[in-house]
This record gives structure tokens, C-alpha cells and sequence, in this order.
């Protein structure tokens, strides 16, 4: 095994990632080593390097939270073994924990933001709640980012509490939206995706029921859209269940203009924009707003189950980049596919 790590760490905020080399580190008893397989390319990242986010770790920090690799070192039980890291990692023991919401566990670790992260050729971490892949799997790399666009937006529609026959609106139809109308689907609900971005409207393709282009449609006309589209199919005109993606302050808005009677509106995308609402439409409708973070550890086999089951597809909404390409994905403003970064570094 080298006993070096290669990295790409953000040094300055606004500044491209620096590619660096260090000591591997050693796994201390709870703890492994992987050999990083693939990391996902996530909006948060970017939001770290050049949105004015503040990661919780002091820089330099190597970012990245969607990891998936072979443990080479720590607990001979694992070595050899392939997991999936969660993006949120609880620490399992305290109060919020015992009550089910290890996701916003004040103790919590998440890679690339609380300790160094997977843009690396190397990631060492705690081993407790790490996923493991069934044996078998292929196309392994691309399951890094169910530790996070899948799996979060996964939680999303659970807490959303989406049943067969729902009618599920997903405002921002990139990675995470993406896979929130996947998890919708799967539950057998309908499906209305909202973007500006065609492109990923019609990428989604048979997980959308209804795509609404937002370039060409204001938000009276989606709201017009969306209940024409419930009347057709004998749908009632309540009960939607809205999930925000986009992580703007005009998804955002739209999101919040689609409530209805007993609507639930699941908050799933980050800005730093303000968006001015009138609350008062959560009590008239006497619907429900709730933000999601991460996503708890525990969801993690039923997604792999409905993988296994082709409900959630990743192959046609991921495309791998070598990891020296990093740099320049990070300054596109917009991608239709989910970038994978396989690590390439010369020994």
C-alpha cells in the first residue's frame, strides 16, 4: 500500500482546489481507511468554494461528501470490503439519535465540511454506519452518489409521506431532483418536475409525468399546469406533496406558491438568497413545511433494495470525470448529469 495521500483541497474561498500530497493517515480503532473508488460532484461543494458557505473544518480542507470505496486499513473484519460513506454521519448516542433524527445530531461528522473528504486518492473515516455493497455489484463508482443526491432526496419522499396515487412536485430536476422523482415513482406516486434547464427535463424522461419548462412558464401558468394535469387523471386538488430541489430562491418561490389544502412542502435544495413568503399561506391551507438534511443511515438498505429492484436507475444521470477534471466542473454553472470523479493520481 503508498504511504501517501493525494488530495485536492480548498485553500482559499474563491480560489481553485490545490492538488496536494501528505502522509496516509492511520486508522485509529473506530475508524478505517479507503481506497477512494469514486466521489460525487455535489452543489454544496461548489456553494463551499465559490458560494460563500463556510465549511465547519478549518482550510485547507479536502472537500467531497459522495464517497464510495475498499477499505485497506483499520478493522480486519472490513479490509477488502466496498461501502458506500453516508454524507451524514451521527454519532448514534445521543438524545436526537435515541429519538430518530441522527441527521441533525449536533455531534454529527460529514465529510468534506467536519474532517477532510473524498476528492482524494485515499479517505479516512469513522466505520460506524458505513453501507456496504452487495457483492456482485457492478458499475460500483457511480454508487457514490447515493450517499447523498439519492439518499437525501430518498428521505425526503419518506417523511413527505408520498403513497401510491400522490401527486409529487419536484422543483429542480438535476441530481437531486432527479432522484426524488425516481424515489416518487417507486412509491407510485405521479410525478410534476419544474427547471429552467430542458435538458434535464427530458434526461429524466419516464420518471416524469409531467415536465413544466420554468424559461418559458410563470408561476400562474405552472400552478395551471400542475391542476389541469390533476383534474385529467381524477386527482384531488390537495394533499400535494412538494419537494424543493432547486436550491434557489425562485424554486424556492414556486415551491411555495404550489401549496394546497393539507399540501407538505419537503425543503431539500440550499441557497443563501432570501425568499420573501407570506406564512400565513401555511395556516390557510393548514399545510406543513419542513426542511430535510442528509439523510439518516438507516435508509440506506431499502434504497440499495430498490436499486436491486430497478426502481432507481443512476447509470443515464451519471457521468465520471477523471478527478483531475475537478476544477473545471466546479466552475460549470450547470450540469445535466451527475459528475463522478474517479481518482487519477500518479504514484
Amino acid at each position: 500500500m503508498p504511504d501517501t495521500l493525494h488530495s485536492w483541497r480548498m485553500v482559499e474561498p474563491g480560489q481553485p482546489l490545490a492538488l496536494t500530497e501528505s502522509p496516509l493517515p492511520e486508522a485509529g480503532p473506530d475508524e478505517v481507511l479507503l481506497k477512494v473508488r469514486a466521489c460525487g460532484l455535489c452543489h454544496t461543494d461548489v456553494g463551499f468554494l465559490y458560494g460563500g458557505v463556510r465549511p465547519n473544518a478549518e482550510l485547507p480542507l479536502t472537500l467531497g461528501h459522495e464517497i464510495v470505496g475498499d477499505v485497506v486499513a483499520g478493522s480486519p473484519d472490513l479490509i477488502g470490503r466496498t461501502f458506500i460513506v453516508p454524507a451524514v454521519l451521527p454519532c448514534g448516542d445521543c438524545e436526537l439519535c435515541a429519538k430518530g433524527r441522527g441527521n441533525v445530531c449536533r455531534k454529527q461528522k460529514m465529510p468534506g465540511n467536519d474532517f477532510h473528504g473524498g476528492f482524494a486518492s485515499h479517505f479516512l473515516t469513522p466505520m460506524r454506519y458505513l453501507c456496504p455493497v452487495p457483492a456482485g455489484t457492478t458499475d460500483v463508482e457511480d454508487l457514490s452518489v447515493v450517499a447523498d443526491a439519492v439518499a437525501t432526496s430518498y428521505q425526503a419522499i419518506v417523511r413527505a409521506d408520498v403513497e401510491a396515487g400522490d401527486m409529487v412536485i419536484v422543483v429542480g430536476a438535476g441530481g437531486v431532483g432527479t432522484f426524488a422523482a425516481q424515489s416518487a415513482k417507486a412509491f407510485g406516486a405521479h410525478v410534476a418536475a419544474i427547471d429552467v434547464d430542458t435538458r434535464r427535463l427530458e434526461a429524466a424522461g419516464k420518471y416524469i409525468d409531467l415536465p413544466l419548462d420554468a424559461s418559458s412558464l410563470d408561476t400562474k401558468a405552472i400552478r395551471k399546469a400542475v391542476g389541469g394535469f390533476e383534474k385529467e387523471h381524477g386527482l384531488p386538488r390537495h394533499s400535494r406533496k412538494i419537494i424543493e430541489c432547486s436550491g434557489s430562491g425562485a424554486g424556492q418561490a414556486t415551491a411555495y406558491a404550489l401549496l394546497n389544502h393539507n399540501a407538505m412542502l419537503a425543503v431539500v435544495g440550499f441557497t443563501l438568497e432570501k425568499t420573501p413568503l407570506r406564512l400565513s399561506n401555511l395556516m390557510a391551507f393548514d399545510a406543513t413545511a419542513f426542511g430535510n438534511w442528509g439523510c439518516l443511515p438507516d435508509h440506506f438498505p431499502p434504497i440499495l433494495e430498490l436499486m436491486g429492484a430497478g426502481k432507481i436507475d443512476l447509470k443515464p444521470f451519471v457521468k465520471r470525470h477523471p478527478m483531475s477534471a475537478l476544477n473545471d466542473l466546479l466552475r460549470e454553472e450547470s450540469h445535466v448529469h451527475r459528475p463522478v470523479l474517479i481518482p487519477d493520481f500518479e504514484d
